[in-house]
């Protein structure tokens, strides 16, 4: 079964196979193997074959796969290939605009993760976050950023995408998805700003983000992590409501815990334990 937590999602291409293990192992929470983006056109069918090689050479293995946009040509073979294989365990959906694009995804019998990156796609928010079979949505901010037109990098344009973001989250937490994840940040070599980039996500709501890099994994993780006085305050309002015997609302410190409060803490122990 895929993780509910997933805090980092690391893509590695179809069209190398010789990465695929490396991937496995490189800590990720999830490992996406991409058909769409990163495969040139002439490779498309090769990256399902490699992939078909190597799920049978290792059937304990769990992958996720960003199949190609539902108007590319391979787009129909790359779902066909989804459902025939227990191996992937989830299906992304890049360029999704429209309910109707994850019902055909929805037929793989895998869970669906929609990416929202372009306006059309933000405008038919709500019908995607709502339409059965999605598991959790994604935030490509560098497509976004491309079909609208923004300056990217600008003041202007990160208060587009951060309404943009807001805007996913929305809509996950209205549809009681599990965490949306955000984007990938394209610098392999900037660890300070893909950590400021994840905690910003984080801070809105998000659960993980999506990466490109086995080395940007432990950032992400480290970005995440809860600070030692959260993680005592959430362990000491976990064991005062075991002691409570389960009390609707109880004191610590002189401040009221409820349910909002324990269910706070405990996410926040469940995030540290990855």
């Amino acid at each position: 079964m895929p993780q509910t937590i997933v805090r980092s999602a690391l893509f590695v291409p179809g069209s190398r196979p010789e990465r695929f293990a490396k991937a496995l192992a490189a800590g990720a929470d999830a490992v996406i193997v991409d058909f769409e983006d990163a495969v040139e056109e002439p490779l498309k069918r090769q990256a399902r074959d490699n992939l078909a090689a190597f799920l049978q050479d290792n059937p304990q293995a769990a992958v996720r796969v960003r199949v190609n946009a539902p108007d590319h040509a391979e787009h129909a073979a790359d779902l066909a290939f989804c459902k025939q294989h227990a191996g992937v365990v989830g299906v992304l959906l890049p360029k999704v605009e429209s309910a109707a694009q994850v019902a055909a995804v929805r037929e793989t019998g895998k869970p669906v993760l929609p990416i929202i990156e372009s306006a059309k796609g933000l405008l038919a928010l709500e019908q995607i976050a709502h339409a059965p079979g999605v598991e959790r949505l994604s935030f490509g901010g560098l497509d976004l950023a491309l079909d609208l037109n923004l300056n990217n990098g600008t003041p202007a344009a990160q208060l587009f995408l951060d309404q943009a973001r807001m805007s996913v989250q929305l809509h996950s937490r209205g549809a009681d998805l599990l965490p949306p994840l955000d984007g990938v940040h394209p610098a392999i070599g900037d660890p300070e700003g893909l950590h400021r980039a994840t905690r910003h996500a984080y801070d809105m709501g998000y659960g993980g983000a999506l990466c490109i890099h086995p080395r940007q994994v432990p950032v992400i993780h480290a970005a995440l992590m809860p600070g030692a006085d959260d993680l005592s305050w959430a362990k000491r309002v976990v064991d005062a409501s075991t002691a409570a015997n389960g009390a609707g609302a109880f004191q610590l410190d002189g401040q009221m815990v409820d349910a909002p409060v324990l269910l706070r803490a405990q996410r926040l122990l469940a995030l540290a334990a990855g």
